[in-house]
């Protein structure tokens, strides 16, 4: 799968409301076959801060997800709300889902 995390940085005046404005974009990509997962968070440790966490089941849906027009859309509806570019990380790694953290396991569980 295409794993990615992306922290954005938002505008102060933005940061409330940034759920709504991206609310179109994330249920469109949500809505791709191939998208596994695309999870906002909002950061602890700075209010102006969301991390996205996202994945697609292999690189071809990684590209129909950027070719996209609601991805292009984003392109334009989303950077006047950005304090600072967002950055990201971007691996392919060869699982499907999450795996568990074993060393924080729940006992009796699974």
């Amino acid at each position: 799968m295409i794993f990615i995390t992306a922290k954005f940085k938002i505008r102060p005046e933005d940061a409330d409301r940034w759920p709504q404005i991206a609310a179109e974009f994330t249920e469109a990509t949500r809505n791709e076959p191939g998208c596994l997962w695309f999870d906002w968070s909002r950061s602890v440790a700075d209010p102006d801060e969301y991390v996205l966490v996202e994945a697609f089941r292999d690189g071809e849906a990684g590209g129909a997800h950027v070719n996209s027009a609601h991805f292009k859309k984003a392109q334009q509806d989303l950077p006047p709300h950005l304090a600072h570019t967002p950055r990201i990380v971007n691996f392919t790694i060869p699982q499907d889902d999450w795996s568990l953290l074993g060393e924080m396991a729940v006992p009796g569980e699974g």
